[in-house]
């Protein structure tokens, strides 16, 4: 605020020096004639006698000969009151960029040279719209001279597209690991690969353990065993058999013997040497660990499958971006090894914390992959469709943002540009959302709006050293 009132200031002693330089200081041999003193900060501030400024400034001497003396002392006033407009309605001139230099007559300022144009017959009353901030008046020359252009205020959709990059991952829910629940000792591998494409119910190995055939031999054992005592008188005994042959059949199956295998061993009445594992699901090999010959362990993992017949696809959000993103919302992948291609999924879930380095949050999104074209690892755009609905909508270049505040300048006609503070929403296209302070069709400066802005304060900043000193 200092260095604005030094440079308002600093105007006004070079516009008061360039009056007088066209004004010789004597006519002929007689002084020249002072009518009234003024205030160089405020030239509307007079007074009859020297002094000082309710602002602080040392009066300056007006004199008789000075070009804009007759536009002052026809409205001359008492101490301390601005002056009015003469009742004569003469036609005065102002330079745009320096409005304190009247003349009465059009010509080109001499501190910078423009062509001056006419003055406002009355000046209106200074309106203070926004804290710091007063409506101004441009005339059209000087609207065209500073390129000054608009541009409306629209309701439209509010919809955004997000567009992020991702990464292809397997779906968690279909990656399968497959072991074995006792120890041996793996004999012949069937499934011999890392990518190989696995059936359901398909032979992976075969596993000879010790422990596997002696329950086999007690399996058989207890078959015979309820053969002869089956049809025993003695009740307890004959349950008792059934007892252990079911024992030693639910220890099988746990163990992973199918029944085929049972029945086999049931019809031959010899333990099988060799158990064949098969697989519970379907995928491709992504870990293989298994190795013929090599000891196994109980629990020990010896491959992992994993279904690409859904994939997971995550997308990074940028934390100002994640008020947008919802469950459900649909979204579209493209890669750059399929142009033209695009695939469809949707958001399932968005993870609660965000990277501290990257300050992104993770987004899920699931993808049908019936042809296994998305592999994982694959990177991918990512464009998230956002459905908002309908809202008001300023262009983003009108918006004077000092941090604290936003502001828009309102075109009202006529030259007349009023201040206005608008709360704003987030961005929608080349625009924002507007919540209050504007309405639906109103004009808003989109160019030349700094320009305006600085006229702005100085208006305000001289109607308020007026509204002192009254």
């Amino acid at each position: 605020m200092r260095n604005l009132l030094l440079s308002i200031s600093l105007l006004a002693l070079l516009s008061s020096g360039c009056a007088k330089q066209e004004s010789p200081a004597t006519t002929g041999h007689q002084e020249r004639k002072i009518l009234f003193y003024r205030d160089s900060m405020n030239p509307q501030y007079t007074s009859p006698t020297p002094g000082k400024a309710p602002d602080g400034m040392d009066l300056v001497p007006v004199y008789e000969d000075e070009a804009d003396v007759a536009a002052v002392a026809e409205g001359q006033g008492h101490e301390g009151h601005a002056t009015g407009t003469t009742g004569e309605n003469a036609l005065k001139y102002h330079c745009p960029m320096h409005p304190s230099y009247i003349a009465d007559k059009p010509g080109e300022c001499p501190i910078c040279g423009m062509t001056l144009v006419p003055l406002e017959e009355q000046e209106e009353p200074i309106t203070i719209a926004v804290p710091g901030l007063a409506e101004v008046r441009i005339s059209p020359e000087r609207q065209q001279l500073i390129g000054v252009r608009t541009g409306a205020v629209e309701r439209r959709l509010l919809d955004k597209t997000i567009r992020t990059v991702g990464k292809v991952d397997y779906d968690e829910r279909k990656v399968a690991h497959v072991h074995t629940r006792i120890d041996g000792w793996i004999k012949e591998i069937f499934v011999n690969y890392t990518g190989q494409l696995v059936k359901m119910h398909q032979p992976l190995f075969t596993l000879y353990s010790p422990e596997l055939v002696a329950t086999q031999e007690e399996y058989l054992l207890a078959l015979r065993a309820r053969q002869r005592l089956g049809d025993n008188p003695f009740q307890d005994v004959a349950a008792g058999s059934a007892g252990l042959l079911e024992a030693a059949r639910r220890r099988l199956l746990l163990w992973e013997v199918s029944a085929s295998q049972i029945a086999e061993l049931e019809r031959t009445g010899k333990p099988l040497m060799e158990v064949t594992i098969n697989s519970h699901s379907e995928g491709f090999v992504v870990e293989k660990k298994a190795l013929e010959g090599m000891r196994v362990e109980g629990g020990e993992d010896l491959y992992m499958l994993a279904d690409l017949s859904d994939v997971w696809v995550y997308a990074d959000i940028y934390e100002y971006e994640l008020p947008l993103v919802e469950v459900g919302q649909q979204a579209a992948v493209r890669l750059s090894y399929y142009p033209g291609e695009e695939f469809r999924g949707e958001v399932v879930y968005i993870y609660p914390y965000l990277d501290s380095q990257t300050r992104t949050a993770k987004v899920r999104i699931e993808f049908p992959n019936p042809n296994w074209k998305l592999k994982p690892g694959m990177f991918a755009n990512v464009e998230i469709q956002t459905e908002r609905g309908e809202g008001l909508v300023v262009p983003g270049s009108a918006i004077l943002d000092s941090g604290t505040r936003k502001t828009v300048f309102v075109d009202k006609g006529e030259g007349r540009f009023e201040p206005r503070e608008v709360t704003l929403g987030g961005r929608a296209g080349d625009g924002f959302e507007v919540f209050s302070g504007l309405q639906e069709g109103e004009q808003v400066i989109t160019s030349a709006n700094f320009l305006i802005d600085s006229e702005s304060q100085i208006k305000a900043a001289l109607g308020a050293m007026t509204g002192h000193q009254h």
